[in-house]
């Protein structure tokens, strides 16, 4: 159904402001910055804040204005932006544009995952394995690609249309590349099952990974072959947090109608193996995701798992850039080991959001990382946020305390 004047007229009012937004001197600043950082200059301590689970307490939806369901998300996205301006000072660069999205699909991996729910809202779900036995390896498939070109060309008219002459309206196929073998498959198996997999039936465990990366480079192969990656050296989001800004992408001899991997940021992580050792986290899942992210020009890697002792086996990542450092890893240990060679993708702990809000604590807790990273090109990524228990000023807070130590010291 298309969109109704009303909503119409609203939804352009939200795009003006953020037009306005971003022509503001301090975001052309902030993309400049953004790309000396991940060139690995020290510029200073860069702070990206994504209130994910959060935002609901932040920017509900009962608070919109549009009644129609695709007006109410592009209304959510233009409002979000404006929320970031307004209350979360981090170096967010507000672009003046509005991204429309390739609509890409593919057949899956013959196997869907299955899960037991929770009995709360916003509880935790169980496993509920579908591969039980080595047989079962042989039910996966490859998946197939599909690009749906006349849905695409009506979103990217429709979106021209509404806001065409207000913000630069881009169409983006795949821009966002990452690789989860290990999540896939303990989805599919059963995350305590795997574990025992790796002393049990090892090879069971290899033969499933090396099916993944096959199946993994055949899809990226597929995007290639169907003229579907786009660029991601902008604001579009990579790794586990951080932005793709850099002058280093793409490639000097780069076609600009036909976008290659090494054109592109790309990343991959295994928050499932963070219990297991690093020879064993080399052995049974980093092998598979090297080769994988070979291609690409940059690349990321980890997320919430702490990678502390495994650091020697992650510089050895072709192109590796970005390094998750977890609320649960040995910040000092890490600095020493980091230094100025990659980014210290620092992922400070969500719970300060939470229970007895201390300013005080969390100024002490930052402080203590940047000054151990001296050294360091480190950025601070707040995520992982699923509750603010209804407080959103402590996202502001948090931000402004962050601003301070890494600006005054």
């Amino acid at each position: 159904m298309p969109i109704n004047q009303k909503d119409k007229n609203l939804l352009r009012d939200l795009a003006d402001q953020v037009a306005e937004i971003a022509n503001l001197p301090i975001m052309a600043e902030r993309k400049e910055m953004w790309k000396r950082h991940n060139r690995l200059e020290r510029v200073r301590p860069m702070i990206l804040v994504f209130p994910e689970g959060s935002w609901r307490e932040l920017l509900p939806h009962s608070e919109l204005k549009c009644e129609d369901g695709k007006a109410r998300g592009m209304e959510w996205n233009l409002r979000s932006r404006l929320y970031y301006h307004e209350y979360l000072h981090d170096d967010t660069v507000i672009e003046n544009e509005w991204v429309v999205s390739k609509v890409v699909s593919n057949t899956g991996w013959g196997l869907q995952p299955r899960h037991k729910p929770s009995t709360t809202a916003t509880g935790a779900w169980g496993f509920d394995p579908v591969i039980n036995e080595a047989a079962d390896l042989k039910r996966l498939k490859f998946p197939e690609v599909h690009y749906d070109e006349e849905a695409t060309q009506q979103n990217f008219e429709e979106a021209q249309e509404l806001f065409g002459d207000i913000l630069d309206v881009k169409l983006k196929g795949v821009s966002h590349v990452s690789f989860h073998l290990m999540n896939l498959y303990c989805q599919l198996r059963g995350l305590g099952q795997v574990m025992l997999d790796m002393y049990e039936n090892p090879s069971m465990l290899h033969d499933a990974m090396a099916f993944l990366e096959d199946g993994n480079r055949k899809i990226v192969k597929q995007y290639e072959q169907l003229n579907l990656l786009s660029l991601n050296n902008d604001s579009t989001y990579h790794s586990s947090g951080g932005v793709g800004y850099t002058d280093e992408l793409p490639k000097p001899d780069y076609n600009p109608d036909r976008i290659r991997p090494c054109d592109m940021w790309s990343s991959a992580e295994a928050q499932e193996m963070a219990q297991v050792s690093p020879q064993m986290h080399n052995e049974l899942i980093l092998q598979y995701e090297k080769r994988l992210l070979e291609p690409f020009g940059l690349n990321g890697y980890g997320c919430c798992e702490d990678l502390t002792r495994k650091l020697d086996y992650v510089f050895t990542i072709p192109n590796i850039r970005r390094i998750s450092i977890s609320p649960f890893a040995d910040v000092d240990k890490c600095a020493e080991k980091l230094q100025g060679n990659y980014i210290f993708s620092w992922k400070p702990h969500p719970s300060y959001l939470v229970g007895n809000f201390d300013a005080q604590k969390i100024r002490e807790y930052i402080k203590h990382t940047v000054d151990v990273t001296k050294d360091c090109v480190i950025e601070m990524i707040l995520k992982d946020t699923h509750t603010c228990e209804n407080h959103p000023e402590r996202f502001t807070i948090w931000t402004d305390i962050a601003r301070e130590v890494v600006e005054n010291g």
